[in-house]
């Protein structure tokens, strides 16, 4: 009982801090409909920079929770930030929590449909005069969508959060050669077909969760990026940050990223696993911390943040 009061007392005393640091809601219209966000200002009246998260795969709301989890990694990110005086917007990605309703078909949704939203987010703070710097941060599948919208709205700085360094059909295989060889010869070609541009229309029943008619245009239009190429095209101060327990992306990733720009800086994290918490490498205890927004960030991470954006 002592033990859960003690969370509650935490998070009634995050709560009032953030309240403290001018939180607002954001809204951006689109064809399809509204999506909404959160604009977290520090307790100062000076410009700011500002940095513009991008959640990662699924359903993710600006908290960086799903259906599945909550653990508040971004909500902590933007505390964090704010403290340090760099404001942050984080928002509900289309048909997830507050934008619900600019959900388009399944079948017609597109990886540049993401891009598109990041850059519409990006332009709207642009033209906001209370920013001095706009910063895009792409957290795991967000920092593909990020570096690409980064290079379109010319951003001043971008960050790689937990980011992918290869395309993803190649880090599917990679999940997928755990599976027995039964599975990974009926989903290779799959893969193959989807890479050249081509649906593939008999798909085995038992693989539809992955390759249903509906999210194959999705896939293709994902398979085209390259993150490596992706992320030689800006011209921007560039940080990419990894943990050294991230069970979803690995430190190899962070090296590929890095190796690709002249102009980059790599900070690795130890201890840091993919929702941004300090957890050990054991698959099953790391996992727990997916679901405990209790639990800070990872150490250094804030500090790594801050210090290439004041810098």
């Amino acid at each position: 009982m002592k033990i859960k009061k003690l969370i509650l007392f935490i998070t009634l005393l995050s709560a009032v801090s953030m309240r403290s640091q001018a939180e607002s809601e954001m809204e951006l219209s689109t064809d399809t409909g509204i999506l909404k966000g959160s604009l977290l200002l520090p307790d100062h009246e000076e410009k700011t920079p500002v940095v513009l998260m991008v959640a990662g795969s699924g359903p993710m709301d600006r908290n960086g929770n799903n259906p599945m989890m909550t653990n508040n990694s971004l909500l902590l990110l933007a505390g964090g930030l704010a403290e340090n005086g760099i404001a942050s917007l984080r928002f509900d990605k289309r048909g997830v929590a507050g934008s619900r309703s600019a959900m388009t078909k399944e079948e017609d949704l597109r990886f540049e449909t993401y891009i598109d939203d990041v850059v519409s987010w990006g332009k709207k703070l642009k033209e906001d005069p209370r920013f001095s710097d706009i910063i895009i941060l792409g957290h795991s599948e967000g920092s593909l969508i990020g570096m690409v919208a980064a290079a379109r709205i010319k951003a001043d700085n971008f960050i790689s959060v937990a980011g992918v360094g290869r395309p993803a059909a190649d880090l599917l295989r990679e999940q997928l050669s755990a599976q027995p060889p039964v599975v990974t010869a009926m989903t290779d070609p799959v893969l193959d077909t989807l890479e050249m541009g081509q649906t593939v229309s008999h798909v085995n029943p038992m693989l539809n969760s992955l390759f249903r008619p509906s999210v194959q245009p999705y896939l293709i239009s994902w398979f085209k990026y390259d993150p490596a190429e992706e992320i030689a095209r800006l011209n921007c101060p560039v940080l990419i940050l990894q943990g050294t327990t991230d069970i979803q992306v690995k430190v190899e990733d962070a090296e590929l990223l890095s190796a690709a720009i002249a102009h980059g800086e790599k900070v690795i994290l130890e201890g840091m696993n993919h929702v941004l918490k300090n957890a050990p490498e054991d698959r099953g205890l790391n996992v727990q911390t997916y679901n405990d927004p209790s639990l800070p960030l990872a150490e250094g991470l804030i500090e790594a943040i801050a210090s290439f954006i004041n810098n």
